[in-house]
């Protein structure tokens, strides 16, 4: 049984050509959200297992890579184009995108397929990550609808990392966690700015009402937001100097999901979330990280409630009548419309 299994359905090939004086180096990793997350996770010696879809020849070089980092993975084989990203970084550091490819579209059999063993091989697991593909056409948005209900029916606490009509599928579901960036609320429509922190909390509010358990909302380099029981609370995180930002929100992910896993409370899975996601910003790998010294990061976030907001609104108060007041109001209405 493992800790947690991670849906990843398109794992991409990173091919990077950096800086060299012999004109240049190429550098090849696997990557995607779900294997950042699950990079995060073995970091802090959790079990995980992957559920995906390997393509093509890139298919097969990740399925190599994967195993050499360890991580086992439950996969479906095909021929197909698989998902590269490929980037020049040989001037100035800067990442130049050459070549963003999700692959191709699942058939309707291979969707099957993936759906089966997904479900099999996370029903034996403490925990299911549902992250996304690369790519906008691979998957129809309810296949996470019916993953995240089967999964729930099945007791499994089900954690997505997801956005737009894949985010709003999961929750028709019902997730345990659903985690957002503020970015993805203003590039999905659900808050106008993200300057004001009132519309990121409704917008919370109404994640939740329509169906998570729990609301997590990563700010880039401002404290996250906790939406646990009713309440929402800030996660502060210690300011690093930042390397690279990207992967922070996987990373506050997979140490969150680490805690779960193993039994640990919402709050304790902030404070490791936070403090993993303060750390990837120091580092250029994405979902890269020290177990020690998360650990010690760990000890200086704090968890406070959000300062001037974040109470739940007031509910509509309701007064209720005897049949005897009912029938008085009535009767007096009843006078004052003879008079």
């Amino acid at each position: 049984m493992s800790d947690v299994v991670i849906f990843a359905p398109s794992p991409v090939l990173e091919i990077t050509v950096e800086e060299h004086a012999d004109d240049g180096d190429v550098h090849v990793h696997a990557g995607g959200q779900g294997v950042w997350q699950a990079r995060m996770l073995e970091s802090l010696g959790c079990e995980v297992r992957l559920c995906s879809v390997l393509s093509g020849e890139t298919g097969r070089v990740l399925g190599f890579l994967l195993a050499q980092e360890g991580m086992e993975v439950v996969g479906l084989h095909r021929d197909a184009r698989g998902g590269v990203f490929v980037n020049d970084r040989r001037v100035d550091g800067e990442k130049v995108p050459i070549i963003q490819s999700g692959g191709d579209a699942l058939s309707r059999h291979e969707q099957d397929e993936l759906y089966g063993l997904t479900l099999r091989t996370g029903l034996d697991a403490a925990l299911v990550i549902l992250s996304g593909p690369h790519g906008s056409g691979i998957l129809p948005a309810d296949f996470y609808r019916r993953l995240a209900a089967d999964l729930r029916t099945g007791g499994v606490r089900v954690v997505v990392d997801l956005a737009g009509e894949r985010l709003d599928a999961a929750l028709a579901g019902g997730v345990s966690v659903a985690k957002v960036s503020d970015q993805e609320l203003l590039d999905d429509g659900r808050i106008a700015t993200k300057d004001d922190v009132d519309q990121i909390v409704g917008a919370m509010r109404a994640i939740r009402d329509a169906g998570a358990d729990v609301v997590v909302v990563t700010r880039a380099e401002e404290s996250a937001l906790l939406l646990d029981d009713g309440a929402v609370q800030e996660v502060v995180a210690p300011r690093m100097e930042v390397v690279d930002s990207a992967g922070a929100g996987d990373s506050f992910v997979g140490a969150f999901c680490s805690v779960l896993a193993r039994g640990g409370s919402i709050a304790d899975a902030a404070l490791l979330g936070a403090a993993a996601g303060a750390q990837n910003v120091t580092r250029h790998g994405l979902g890269t990280g020290e177990a020690a010294t998360i650990e010690r990061l760990r000890e200086l976030v704090v968890i406070r409630p959000l300062p001037g907001g974040g109470a739940e609104p007031p509910a509509e108060t309701v007064r209720e009548v005897t049949p005897d007041q009912l029938a008085a109001a009535i009767e007096t209405q009843t006078t004052e419309v003879d008079a």
